[in-house]
């Protein structure tokens, strides 16, 4: 079975995606109430990127590390842990910063990105690229729980 940590971990993250994803829609097409939704789901994005961030490390440290990762290493698809785990642990830690980097933007420029098209373009495409590497991250994390079950439907033992 699962580890619960797992499922929670994934939706923290996701939905904290999804709050960026929220972020640059508000910033398409900015007024004053839009601004102010894009600093509230900015908000929103930072908590959860860095709540499932502590998520992943706790149950990485905790059980990944010692009952996951030798499991896949010895299933039919290591490369599970060894391109998509090292990627993701190091990819992810970008993630919450991004994040606050965005919230700093909107919140220090304000207003100023009703008009101002360059800084609201470089905060669209921060947020976009958090969005995909979000994605992107969910995704990886299948890979390696689809590793994980490989290497039990296998009989593998760690």
């Amino acid at each position: 079975m699962a580890n619960p940590l797992i499922g929670l971990h994934a939706f923290l993250g996701e939905f904290g995606v999804i709050a960026f994803l929220w972020v640059f829609v508000e910033l398409l097409s900015p007024t004053e109430a839009r601004l102010k939704r894009a600093k509230i789901a900015s908000m929103i994005g930072v908590f959860l990127l860095f709540a499932s961030w502590l998520v992943g490390g706790y149950y990485y440290v905790n059980v990944y590390g010692s009952e996951v990762k030798p499991l896949i290493k010895a299933g039919p698809e290591p490369w599970a842990h060894a391109i998509f785990t090292e990627t993701k642990e190091h990819v992810f830690m970008f993630l919450p910063f991004l994040g606050v980097l965005i919230l700093g933007l909107v919140s220090v420029y304000g207003n100023r990105l009703l008009q101002d098209t360059k800084a609201r373009n470089a905060v669209l495409l921060l947020a976009i690229v958090v969005v995909v590497i979000g994605f992107s991250m969910a995704g990886m994390g299948y890979l390696i729980s689809s590793g994980a079950r490989a290497a039990l439907e296998a009989g593998a033992t760690p």
